[in-house]
């Protein structure tokens, strides 16, 4: 037998060992939770419940800190107090479960704990019940626990009553509640719109479900309730929103999930600064609730094209400087042949950043390659030099030029991107953002929410070779755009708004088309014919022949929004049973292969093997 076989039959034999002091929970009660007693509570007898975080043997005297998702309490076994509770104390195990009575008392000078709520007191065990044994668990239950977020995943139950995950859940608890509060008070009714829905070509890909009842037709799950809250406005519900699960099968990343929730928020005759300032509202709620925080309104307001501009992205961090230049003029006729023919050149000054190693430059340049870059243009402004491969190709009228626009100073590096304005934008705004971690640039518990407006009404798809819709087909165009949203598309902007937190789009929403004539024009300018329009959304083109009010909305991720609140680096931490980066839920195994007999069923045929070739025989 080899030794973890050994380890773990020990283990078994313990627990069933123990397993004879387990006793019924009987007509026992919780008084108080584990985070409750204070030193206001000295003398009284109370009841606890929760699992052993740990115990330890004194020689006459037994500590255990006990646990529930509140917090901790240390109970003691004394053999002078409760002799019998005492001498079976000797079976208490991490994680096994347990309640006990006893009485409230401060603990002797000098031992206190002043980092715990009860870290005044003690509790002194009178008598006390073994509900439930417990395996070692495979990680410590606590948040130093230092194991790999697949084990974690896997043993869940375990993770979630860590504390941090246990805090993580109660603010998202707190967030949802504040959201249902504010909006009902402002006269919202909570609508549910359908799990199995239509498949839609915008957008990312649906997941599928099969229909049993109509075989060879799938259903699909909704990537959000877009056109049925729409309809709920063509209803004269007027006011709606929902805590809706959605789903999109995209790539995953740590702000991604393929489900995921969103709080979803439509209301009729309204404009964007009413919408606008009814979410300034919501946001402003959410903070005090679940935080305790003041946000200062309105939120400040930047066009798409500005964001752009200076971050080079649509959810710019504000919490600190470094902005991006555009120095395509100014090096439009240098001799580094890069700069001279790129369509765009961007730099970055980075204050005080000629320190720099060149391990460090390639370690950012090998960072920005990630993101489509071919690499890294560079300048260190010394005093009397400017160091850099590129320095000798560019003239003196060249740098007098990139001094008064980027304001550079001895001490300073400049970092360069040139080429297609989309990989220029993307790989700077990324390297702006590991420049503000990396070099202490963005301060601990600051807050910054803004809006971003004015946004593109389409942009252009190379891999399916015509224009899509920024947002989703049914958001309105600007009135200045419709007389060009057919003849030139690229200016057509947006009745669409994004609410930005930390460099994090946190909601996004728009003011809808409520006119059929525009709505066709837009599916025009999408590439649809009238019969595939009618194809994919006749119900809802039908729909706004009927008298649609004018509309509009906003719809938050939750996951991410607790993600920010709570400082967790992934949303996987905010979310009681997340799937991994590639989609699966190590908990239960799913995906996993379901029986014949069921595809059968639902009409979809598996691929058989192919027969292997019979031998020939040898002549």
């Amino acid at each position: 037998m080899s030794q973890f076989a050994e380890t773990e039959k020990s283990v078994v034999d313990v627990q069933k060992e123990h397993a004879r002091f387990i006793k019924p929970l009987g007509d026992w009660r919780r008084s108080h939770n584990c985070n409750d007693l204070t030193i206001a509570n000295n003398g009284e007898t109370v009841c606890l419940m929760g699992w052993v975080q740990y115990r330890r043997d004194h020689g006459g005297l037994i500590f255990v800190d006990l646990r529930d998702r509140e917090g901790l309490t240390q109970v003691v076994f004394s053999p002078e107090v409760a002799p019998e509770a005492h001498s079976e104390a000797h079976v208490i195990r991490t994680e096994y479960v347990m309640a006990i009575k006893g009485r409230v008392r401060p603990r002797p000078e000098g031992m206190a704990n002043p980092n715990l709520h009860t870290g005044e007191i003690e509790v002194v065990v009178l008598e006390w019940k073994l509900l439930n044994t417990a395996k070692t668990p495979p990680f410590l239950v606590e948040d130093r626990a230092d194991c790999a977020e697949g084990l974690r995943m896997q043993y869940r139950y375990l993770d979630l009553r860590r504390p941090t995950m246990a805090r993580n859940l109660r603010v998202r608890h707190n967030i949802v509640q504040a959201c249902r509060n504010y909006l009902n008070e402002l006269g919202f009714l909570d609508v549910e719109t359908p799990m199995l829905t239509k498949s839609t070509p915008e957008g990312a890909r649906d997941f599928l479900v099969p229909s049993r009842m109509n075989p060879g037709e799938f259903y699909a799950l909704p990537q959000s309730p877009q056109q049925f809250k729409q309809m709920l406005m063509m209803s004269g519900i007027d006011r709606y929103y929902q805590v809706a699960r959605c789903f999109r099968d995209e790539d995953l990343r740590a702000d991604r999930q393929p489900e995921f929730t969103q709080v979803d928020i439509e209301m009729s005759f309204v404009d964007e600064e009413q919408v606008m300032g009814m979410a300034e509202g919501l946001m402003a709620r959410v903070f005090k609730e679940a935080l305790g925080v003041d946000i200062p309104l309105p939120l400040p307001r930047m066009p798409y094209e500005e964001a752009i501009r200076d971050y080079g992205c649509d959810k710019p961090d504000t919490r600190f400087d470094l902005k991006l230049k555009d120095v395509t003029d100014i090096v439009r006729g240098s001799a580094f042949k890069l700069f001279a023919t790129a369509q765009l050149v961007k730099a970055m000054r980075v204050p005080a950043g000629g320190t720099m190693t060149r391990k460090e430059i390639d370690e950012l340049t090998d960072f920005v390659k990630g993101f489509g870059a071919m690499g890294l243009a560079w300048i260190k402004i010394h005093e009397n030099e400017w160091q850099s491969p590129i320095a000798k190709f560019l003239s003196d009228e060249e740098r007098a030029g990139l001094v008064a626009a980027c304001g550079l100073e001895p001490g300073d590096i400049i970092f360069f991107q040139a080429g297609d304005p989309g990989i220029v934008n993307n790989a700077l705004a990324a390297l702006r953002v590991k420049l503000g971690h990396k070099l202490g640039l963005i301060p601990e518990n600051t807050w910054n929410l803004l809006w971003v407006t004015d946004f593109p009404l389409f942009e252009y798809s190379e891999e399916e070779d015509r224009w899509v819709a920024c947002h989703h087909p049914f958001t309105a165009a600007q009135d200045a755009s419709y007389d060009i949203m057919l003849t030139d598309p690229a200016k057509a902007k947006a009745r669409a708004y994004d609410m930005v937190l930390n460099g994090n789009e946190i909601g996004g929403g728009s003011i809808p088309i409520h006119n059929p004539n525009d709505q066709t024009r837009m599916f025009e300018g999408l590439g649809f014919t009238e019969e595939s329009a009618k194809a994919q959304f006749g119900y809802f083109i039908q729909a706004l022949d009927y008298g649609t009010p004018p509309h509009g909305g906003i719809a938050f991720g939750l996951d991410r929004v607790a993600m920010l609140l709570t400082g967790a680096s992934s949303i996987r931490d905010v979310i009681a049973f997340p799937k991994n980066q590639k989609a699966s839920c190590l908990l239960t195994e799913a995906p996993s292969p379901v029986d014949n007999k069921q595809l059968r069923e639902l009409g979809i045929r598996l691929r058989e093997k192919a027969a292997a070739p019979a031998e020939t025989p040898a002549e």
